[in-house]
């Protein structure tokens, strides 16, 4: 990749990931492995499994809708709403649930970049 550079994104991208969301896949390249961004998805009345990402640290920021963040070993409980941003260390438990009536909606910033292989169940 060269910089500058703008990436183009559809809704026809969006998919279905095993975690439990619907994720739009903003920038993730592995020419720019410092960074990726996505765009989740959760449904009303649903929460995405308990998981894990090793060797990444992942930030939520929360653009419309409400829910209850999940978090550490204890399982701790946190209401978030727009513009709320989370803040997800390397190897902690996580999971979010959508306790409102409209889709949860928040961007997932992830660095380094987000790859499958790092992602595990709890």
């Amino acid at each position: 990749m060269t910089l500058p550079h703008v990436i183009h994104n559809t809704e026809s991208q969006e998919y279905y990931f095993e975690e439990g969301c619907y994720i739009l896949e903003l920038a993730n390249l592995e020419s720019d492995s410092q960074l990726s961004i996505a765009r989740a998805r959760v449904a009303p009345n649903t929460a995405t499994k308990l998981h894990k990402l090793s060797g990444t640290i992942e930030r939520y920021i929360i653009l419309s809708g409400n829910g209850v963040v999940i978090l550490g070993e204890n399982q701790d409980e946190t209401t978030v709403t727009a513009s709320d941003v989370v803040i997800i260390p390397d190897g902690c438990p996580q999971a979010i649930r959508n306790t409102g009536n409209d889709d949860l909606i928040f961007l997932v910033v992830c660095t380094p970049r987000f790859v499958t292989d790092n992602y595990s169940e709890c």
